[in-house]
C-alpha cells in the first residue's frame, strides 16, 4: 500500500480489526529490509526502531541423530552435515513497531485506512470498476483495482481454488519461550534435523525439521549471551491426504522432541516460561502465482502463492517482488489495463518457483510410501555440503528461496559425483512423472536466463513503443524472464 501511495495513487487499506502487527518478532535479513528503504517504504530510522534482535547468522544441519558440534561430511562421520550461513534471517524485527510507523507515514501521504471493516464481497464491472461490500451499515467502497493481500487463507483465493486440494502442506508448530541456556543462545537455525524419518503409522511417514532464533540480543544494549528467550519451530512437509496427523499430534511431538533439540531444557513443563505458542498449516499449490479469474482483482503476496513451497510465510518473497509488482500495477492503472488477462501478466509463470516443488517432493514422503529412514538427511546433507563448498553465490540465493540455473546445475552435478549410487533412490522417491515435469521447469529456467540476457538489447525498442498495451506486455515478459530465472537476486 505504501509503495503504491508513493507512486501517486489513491490507496485505501481495509482491515477487519485493528491494523497492528503481532508481538512476536519476524525474522528477516538486512538485505531484504534495505530493499524496502530503496523503495521509500521504510526509512533507516524505522529499521533502527523495529530491529529488536540481531545475531551473526544461522546454522543448517541434517543429522540422523543429535550430535553438536558436528565436523566433516555425511560419509565421513556417518551422522550428517552442518554449516553456518551469515546474515540470513538474522534480524528479529517488531511487526507492531514497523506497521505503526509505516501506517502513520502512509496516512500522512494521503492514504486511507479503514479499520473494523471486514470485506463481505466484491462486485466487479469490467468497464466501471469494483464495489466492495463492507456491511449493510456502511456505503460500499469503490475502486478501480482491488489487491488481495489476505494471505494464504484469503477467501478470494479460496473461492477461485474452490474444490482443489492443495498440492502440498507445510505444517508448523512452535513457541516463543524463556528458560533456555543464555550463554549458548547466540545463533539461529534456519533448517535443521536431528533424527531420521518418523513412522506415524496410519498418518504416514514424516521428516521433522527445526528452526530457531534467539530473541532479545544484539540491540538496545542486550549483549549476546544475556537472553534466555528463544523462538523454536518444528515443521514438516506432507501431502493433503485426510490421513495426515493433526496439528495437536504435531504439537505433542514438538514438546516431546524439544529437549533433544535444545538440551538445556530437560522438562518443558517446569523449565520453560512460554510466552506464545504457534501452530498452522500452510497450503501450497503448483499453479502459482495465481492467475486472476476476475478483472480488476489481483492477488499479491501469499494470497497469490508467490512464496516458495518450502517456506511458511512469504514476507521475504514479497519484499523481493515489491518493486516489480508496484511498478507493474502503476503501469496497469495508468494504461487502464485492468482486464484479468492483463493483470495475469503480473503473476506470470516463473519456472524457478515451479522447480522448487521438486525440493518439497524430495523432503516429504507420500502416504503409503516406504523409504529409507535416512533418505532425507542423506539427500540434504550431501547437497548442503556441496553448496557450502561452492560458496556464497550458490548458498545465499538458495537460502532466500531464489533458484538460479548456475547454482542449481553446479550443485546437482557435484552432488551426483559425491554420491552417485543415490540417484536411483531419488528417482524412485519422487517418481518419473515428477522428475520429467521438473526437468521441463529447469529447461525453462535456462531459457529464461538466456532471454533475460537479451533484455538490454530489447529495452530501447520496448521503451519507444507507442502502443501502450504492447509496451506493458513486453515489460511484463522481461520481468518474468528476470525473476523466473532468479536474476533479480542482488549479490553484495
Amino acid at each position: 500500500a505504501m509503495a503504491l501511495q508513493l507512486k501517486g495513487h489513491n490507496v485505501a487499506v481495509l482491515e477487519a480489526g485493528k491494523l497492528r502487527g503481532r508481538e512476536q518478532e519476524w525474522n528477516i535479513s538486512m538485505k531484504e529490509l534495505l530493499e524496502l528503504v530503496e523503495l521509500g517504504v521504510l526509512t533507516e530510522e524505522d529499521i533502527d526502531m523495529a530491529v529488536k534482535t540481531e545475531f551473526p547468522g544461522c546454522r543448517s544441519g541434517f543429522k540422523n541423530s543429535e550430535v553438536t558440534p558436528l565436523e566433516g561430511g555425511y560419509f565421513d562421520n556417518g551422522v550428517g552435515y552442518e554449516c553456518f550461513t551469515p546474515n540470513v534471517l538474522n534480524l528479529g524485527i517488531s511487526p507492531s513497531v514497523l506497521i505503526e510507523n509505516v501506517s502513520e507515514r502512509f496516512k500522512a501521504a494521503g492514504g486511507v485506512i479503514f479499520e473494523g471493516t471486514p470485506l463481505k464481497g466484491i462486485v466487479v464491472s469490467e468497464s466501471l470498476g469494483a464495489a466492495l461490500d463492507v456491511g449493510e451499515e456502511k456505503d460500499p467502497i469503490t475502486s478501480r483495482l482491488v489487491l488481495d493481500c489476505m494471505g494464504n487463507a484469503s477467501p478470494i483465493s479460496r473461492q477461485q481454488r474452490y474444490g482443489k486440494q492443495p498440492d502440498g502442506i507445510c505444517a508448523v508448530v512452535g513457541s516463543c519461550a524463556g528458560g533456555f541456556d543464555a550463554e549458548s543462545n547466540l545463533l539461529g537455525d534456519i533448517i535443521y534435523t536431528n533424527q531420521e524419518i518418523q513412522d506415524k503409522g496410519p498418518n504416514g511417514q514424516l521428516q521433522y525439521f527445526w528452526e530457531a532464533f534467539p530473541v532479545g540480543i544484539g540491540r538496545n544494549g542486550m549483549e549476546p549471551g544475556t537472553s534466555d528467550v528463544k523462538t523454536t519451530y518444528m515443521f514438516t512437509y506432507m501431502d493433503a491426504s485426510e490421513g495426515r496427523p493433526s496439528l495437536s499430534t504435531l504439537m505433542d511431538d514438538y514438546w516431546k522432541q524439544l529437549p533433544i533439540y535444545q538440551p538445556s531444557i530437560t522438562d518443558v513443563e517446569t523449565d520453560l516460561d512460554v510466552k506464545r505458542v504457534l501452530f498452522a498449516y500452510f497450503p501450497t499449490y503448483k499453479d502459482s502465482p495465481l492467475q486472476p479469474e476476475y478483472s480488476r482483482i489481483l492477488a499479491v503476496g501469499d494470497a497469490s502463492g508467490i512464496q516458495s513451497p518450502l517456506s511458511f510465510g512469504g514476507f521475504g518473497a514479497l519484499t523481493r517482488h515489491l518493486e516489480r509488482i508496484s511498478g507493474a500495477i502503476t503501469e496497469a492503472l495508468e494504461s487502464d489495463l485492468l482486464h484479468k488477462d492483463d493483470l495475469g501478466e503480473i503473476n506470470a509463470y516463473t519456472p524457478n518457483l515451479s522447480a522448487a516443488w521438486m525440493f518439497q517432493k524430495a523432503m516429504s514422503v507420500r502416504m503409503g510410501q516406504k523409504v529409507d529412514p535416512k533418505f532425507v538427511n542423506r539427500l540434504l546433507a550431501t547437497n548442503f555440503d556441496v553448496m557450502d563448498n561452492m560458496g556464497e553465490k550458490t548458498m545465499m540465493p538458495f537460502m532466500q528461496d531464489v533458484v538460479r540455473i548456475d547454482g542449481l546445475a553446479g550443485s546437482l552435478a557435484r552432488s551426483f559425483v559425491a554420491d552417485p549410487t543415490f540417484m536411483p533412490q531419488i528417482v524412485l522417491h519422487v517418481g518419473i512423472p515428477t522428475l520429467v515435469e521438473w526437468l521441463g521447469h529447469v529447461s525453462m529456467i535456462t531459457l529464461y536466463t538466456a532471454l533475460h540476457n537479451l533484455s538490454p538489447v530489447l529495452e530501447p525498442f520496448v521503451d519507444n513503443m507507442e502502443n501502450k498495451k504492447e509496451k506493458y506486455l513486453w515489460k511484463r515478459r522481461m520481468e518474468a524472464w528476470k525473476f523466473g530465472s532468479g536474476n533479480d537476486y542482488k549479490f553484495d
